[in-house]
């Protein structure tokens, strides 16, 4: 059974002048153009393609890979809006609608925004939209606090980042936790630094708890040997210099000297942090 607006692994039907048929089983016989034919295919090759809708709404297969497909989030930009409502670019040659229905706030052209791409069976179209609340559900959580997650940005807000987890739960980062710019679709690992009682999740861009000073440890004595056992750091260096060397906290990088401090692997200066020389 051919999946729309998915991946599909299709047998070559025939080769025609304007490219290939392939077979869609129920769907019939489908077309993949002929600037999309790989080179040497030909009938009964099993080819791995995009299958969705043209102008048209013909239904068509592409090796070209679209920024996302039914059933995911994905950041795209918005490249038009008319009377229907705004149209953006998914990397196919048709671009996908968002209706105003679909939208929370008026989406502008030239703008970035996270969307979930969706097979709407009133019209057979693939759409997308930006009402993401009803494809995400806190209440069926699967994850544990110092889990390492997938995190999408999608804004920002008072707070910090509100991100989408695992495509699953919303969770937020806080701005204060946070070092670096993040913009709208931004994606990277993260960790769970809590679930609240609300099912809500908080998000650290690193790992908590006694396990992150550990490995921040290692990671000083480390850059410390590099360096020739001076690293210029001091309570007046900004927050920021020590996000760009280690990508911690100034407050996470101090407990991790502290730690080295009282083991009496590090000493204290003017100038900076010092390896202890071996006893």
């Amino acid at each position: 059974m051919i999946s729309i607006g998915k991946y599909n692994t299709m047998r070559v039907v025939k080769l025609v002048d304007f490219g290939v048929y392939l077979d869609g089983g129920d769907k019939g016989e489908i077309l993949m153009p002929k600037r999309y034919v790989p080179k040497g295919c030909k009938p009964e090759d099993e080819v791995n393609v995009f299958v969705y809708l043209d102008s048209n709404d013909r239904l068509i297969a592409t090796t070209e890979k679209p920024r996302g497909q039914v059933g995911e989030f994905a950041c795209l930009k918005c490249v038009e809006v008319n009377q229907v409502g705004a149209f953006l670019d998914w990397g196919l040659m048709k671009d996908i609608l968002v209706p105003f229905r679909e939208q929370k706030l008026d989406m502008e052209t030239g703008r970035w925004y996270v969307v979930f791409i969706y097979f709407d069976e009133q019209s057979s179209r693939i759409a997308a939209t930006a009402k993401l609340d009803k494809y995400l559900d806190n209440y069926a959580l699967d994850v544990e606090e110092g889990e390492e997650v997938d995190v999408l940005i999608t804004n920002k807000t008072d707070l910090g980042y509100k991100a989408i987890v695992n495509s699953k739960f919303w969770g937020l980062l806080y701005d204060n936790e946070v070092f670096r710019t993040l913009q709208t679709g931004d994606k990277f690992k993260g960790f769970v630094k809590k679930i609240r009682s609300d099912e809500k999740l908080d998000i650290s861009v690193n790992k908590t708890g006694f396990a992150k000073i550990e490995s921040l440890e290692d990671r000083i004595l480390t850059k410390l040997k590099e360096t020739g056992g001076l690293i210029r750091i001091t309570d007046k260096t900004s927050p920021e210099t020590i996000y760009q060397m280690f990508g911690e906290s100034k407050k996470t990088f101090k407990r991790a000297v502290g730690v080295l401090y009282k083991k009496r692997l590090v000493t204290l200066e003017e100038e900076g942090i010092r390896l202890a020389p071996i006893n």
